[in-house]
């Protein structure tokens, strides 16, 4: 089995309400950011998993996503990145 690093992302579906985002736009503007027009917050995962390849560490990712780490009525996730990770010494197989 081989090391994946997987970042994934949650974001609120676009027609969900977002009162932390407006909170921190409204905050960014009084800060002088007045160029930003909207913001919307989110959350951001780093996953480490043992899977035979790529396209396995990627559907193992999805799942949990599905399963454990979005809400599937007012949210959506995305897979941003899976590359391979170095496994260090001494690192249980």
């Amino acid at each position: 089995m081989l090391m994946f690093n997987v970042s994934v992302a949650v974001k609120l579906k676009s027609d969900v309400m977002d009162p932390q985002g407006q909170a921190i736009l409204q905050a960014a503007q009084h800060l002088g950011f007045t160029d930003i027009a909207d913001l919307r917050a989110g959350r951001y995962f780093e996953l480490v998993v043992d899977a035979e390849g790529e396209a396995e560490a990627r559907q193992r990712a999805g799942e949990l996503c599905s399963k454990l780490l979005a809400n599937p009525v007012i949210e959506t996730w995305e897979i941003i990145a899976v590359a391979p990770a170095a496994r260090s010494e001494g690192a249980p197989r």
